[in-house]
């Protein structure tokens, strides 16, 4: 166990964490929301500290981030719980698990030896991801900050709903926020996630931005009947244009049934290349669609001059019109960050 950082002692050993926006106001012996931060004896400690489900080298693009270090590979870390209970998780055996067996009898990482295994691997970076990583946060504070003294980037693998203190914290450690939008509107995400405030991983993800300088990329996994509707694409979209900037990368990427939405269909091709229209017509100048390998759209042109700056096929990247971050062809400034010059490829 590790004790948290984030929290207010209040009377009669009650708790409240400030860790997420669920703020949870934890009795003495009881667990929050995440089912990872207890309260023991009037303190607050997290259960899952270095405690890892998933260890894995993957391309960056896996995240998916299609402008940060492409062609990279990231190390990958993720751990158990969630402040999320998703009908549809794709990863609900370690955002959601049943019991703390698997918890306490799995591999204990401690962040000097990740960092060192990522270096070992020949990975550029470190990203917290597979579970929630607000609800490690202790770890993935101590880890991205070794990790940015060695050289290394860092991701953040999010759905948003971290705290602006959580955020303040980690934030001169954390390159890359990598953060899912459910939906636009209030009853998708009670739907879908169970939670309240949905307008406040607004909020978050426009501060990594502006008050941090993280390089942001935004996913809507495209569910039908539930944030499928050219309303809430448009709402998204919009937002996104608005207050991240036109260059920010939309992932719309398809659902497959799973967990509690067996019976919901694949998400139609039709519905994804309506989100690329909405998208490209609300002014985004990149919008890529997601678990269709092969698709066009998963590469990357430049929006000034159409020339083709990185070609992939599922996880396979090429980069190929770049000199740092300008089209190399029409010298477009792009914003997309890279590990090294590319001129002379």
């Amino acid at each position: 166990m590790h004790e948290a950082l984030l929290y207010q002692k209040m009377p009669n050993g009650v708790i409240r964490c400030h860790t997420c926006q669920w703020n949870c106001r934890i009795n003495p012996n009881h667990l929050g929301v995440c089912q990872v931060y207890q309260n023991i004896n009037g303190s607050l400690f997290s259960l899952n500290y270095g405690r890892t489900s998933s260890v894995a080298v993957d391309p960056i693009e896996k995240k998916p981030l299609y402008h940060f270090y492409p062609g990279s590979q990231v190390f990958s870390l993720g751990s158990w719980g969630c402040n999320f209970h998703c009908t549809g998780c794709q990863n609900w055996e370690i955002a959601c698990p049943d019991t703390y067996e698997r918890l306490f009898s799995s591999r204990t990482l401690l962040p000097e030896q990740a960092v060192s295994m990522a270096r070992e691997h020949h990975c550029q970076g470190i990203a917290f991801t597979y579970n929630e990583p607000t609800v490690w946060f202790e770890y993935t504070l101590d880890c991205a900050r070794l990790a940015k003294n060695n050289g290394l980037y860092t991701v953040y693998v999010t759905n948003g709903y971290m705290t602006a203190d959580a955020l303040d914290t980690i934030g001169p450690y954390m390159d890359a926020f990598r953060v899912d939008i459910k939906g636009f509107k209030a009853d998708t995400y009670k739907k879908l996630s169970k939670i309240q405030h949905w307008e406040k991983i607004l909020a978050t993800t426009e501060r990594a931005k502006s008050q941090w300088g993280m390089h942001v990329e935004v996913v809507t996994n495209i569910i039908p009947t539930y944030n499928d509707d050219p309303e809430q694409l448009t709402g998204i979209a919009r937002w996104i244009k608005t207050r991240l900037g036109e260059l920010t990368p939309w992932h719309v990427t398809r659902f497959y049934p799973c967990r509690d939405m067996l019976d919901v269909p694949p998400t139609p091709f039709e519905t994804l290349e309506k989100a690329v229209e909405i998208g490209q017509g609300e002014g985004l100048k990149y919008v890529y669609m997601g678990n269709v390998p092969g698709h066009k759209s998963e590469t990357t042109c430049c929006p000034k001059c159409g020339q083709v700056l990185i070609r992939r096929h599922g996880y396979d990247t090429e980069i190929c019109g770049l000199d740092n971050d300008h089209c190399r062809h029409c010298r477009s400034k792009l914003y997309i960050r890279l590990s090294s010059p590319t001129e002379g490829e």
